[in-house]
């Protein structure tokens, strides 16, 4: 990218700013969401606002930033947007009513928690907490959903390694069954059962602020898919033109994901699970979430390398029996975003597939935070409990693949 003038980047930041500022204020005047609040947004922009802002920096600093944000959209976030077009869509054609047909298949609920705990995403998960909060489901059948779900790091993984992405599916449901089973034995099917009463709900808004720029988005994604193709493939033409467009288009993709996932009032996992919403609004802020944070994880490694002499890889390599564990106890952070980084780090040869997986099988994804606010000691226990197989699952591939 070229060297952007300083008076421009400057002017560029303000507008950010006098914009962020005054559509805060709408929402805070309307309060129309039920899940956006005034703090989670004011984090959202100004997480936002220090991300643009790195891009505008100048020198070889500046250079690396703006390549790694270029790099970031083209090479990961297209093809995730690509595989959240498919899932969605699947997702928003199917009439399929997950809560009647838990109420059928009442002795098959364990491996059915797993099945929808492995879909990408956290919107099966999801529907399985709500369940067990109601008291529908057992304790094991928590645990098998926390113990197969991936979250949203199944469509980064997904998008870039399929092949990588199935065979976490497949041991995500062995895993969370099993685990699920042996649960339900030793505690009985009765343990830990809420007597609450609730569902989770979402105000039947449609469009926010940041749907206008759905169009703008497409615009840019279209030929930012063909891009990333033609890179996957290392397939580059040398000309001016298309170095240009390569610049443009994953540079402006990249700034315009992050500028609607930051102004975006609508909470991280509603963004994808409620189907009260139109499908592109769906796939579109889903995809900017998770851009956001592989960005994030891009630039964590490369600021970290610009300001240090230590060589990430060869670290990883000297603590190789140790990183498996630290993935494990990131995988206990709530949220889709620490997951993302860390499939970012896997996806990029830092850290190997034991430890993506041990981090698959230990996350929660968005599924943690309801259970936490309505049914905390079971949510903490559940969630301990998923560190067991991942624990097993992780180092068994670890001393038979990698050692």
């Amino acid at each position: 990218m070229k060297k952007i003038d300083r008076n421009i980047a400057i002017a560029i930041l303000f507008s950010y700013i006098y914009i962020m500022n005054a559509i805060i204020n709408a929402f805070n005047a309307q309060k129309k969401l039920i899940f956006a609040n005034e703090g989670r947004l004011l984090k959202k922009a100004f997480f936002g606002l220090l991300i643009l802002s790195l891009a505008f920096q100048g020198g070889e600093f500046g250079n690396i930033i703006r390549n790694s944000i270029i790099d970031a959209y083209i090479q990961v976030s297209v093809f995730v947007g690509f595989t959240l077009f498919v899932f969605i869509g699947l997702d928003s054609l199917t009439k399929f009513d997950v809560k009647i047909f838990l109420s059928k298949t009442q002795k098959i609920h364990v491996p059915i928690a797993s099945l929808l705990g492995a879909i990408p995403g956290c919107g099966g998960a999801i529907i399985v907490v709500t369940q067990y909060i109601q008291g529908r489901i057992s304790f094991g059948s928590l645990v098998a959903v926390l113990t197969a779900t991936m979250g949203d790091a199944a469509f980064l993984i997904l998008a870039i390694e399929p092949s990588t992405g199935f065979l976490i599916f497949l041991l995500g449901i062995v895993a969370g069954s099993t685990t699920g089973y042996l649960i339900d034995m030793f505690h009985g099917t009765n343990y830990m059962l809420p007597n609450l009463k609730m569902n989770v709900q979402f105000e039947k808004i449609k469009k926010t602020f940041v749907s206008n720029f759905n169009i703008f988005w497409i615009i840019l994604f279209i030929p930012g898919f063909f891009l990333g193709i033609l890179t996957a493939f290392q397939i580059e033409f040398i000309s001016d033109i298309y170095n240009t467009l390569f610049v443009l288009v994953g540079s402006g993709g990249a700034i315009l994901s992050i500028f609607m996932w930051s102004l975006n009032p609508l909470s991280d996992f509603q963004c994808s699970t409620d189907k009260s919403r139109g499908y592109l609004s769906r796939v579109v802020d889903t995809t900017n979430f998770v851009t956001t944070w592989v960005i994030s994880g891009f630039l964590i490694f490369e600021i970290f390398m610009y300001f240090t002499t230590i060589d990430l890889k060869i670290f990883f390599d000297l603590w190789m029996p140790f990183v498996p564990l630290v993935a494990i106890l990131f995988g206990f952070l709530p949220g889709c975003g620490p997951q993302v980084v860390v499939a970012t780090f896997y996806l990029n040869g830092y850290i190997p597939l034991s430890a993506e997986l041990g981090n698959a099988i230990s996350n929660d994804g968005d599924a943690l935070f309801p259970a936490i606010a309505l049914a905390p000691k079971a949510a903490v226990l559940a969630t301990l409990y998923s560190a067991i197989p991942a624990l097993i699952v992780a180092y068994t591939y670890f001393y038979i693949f990698e050692t």
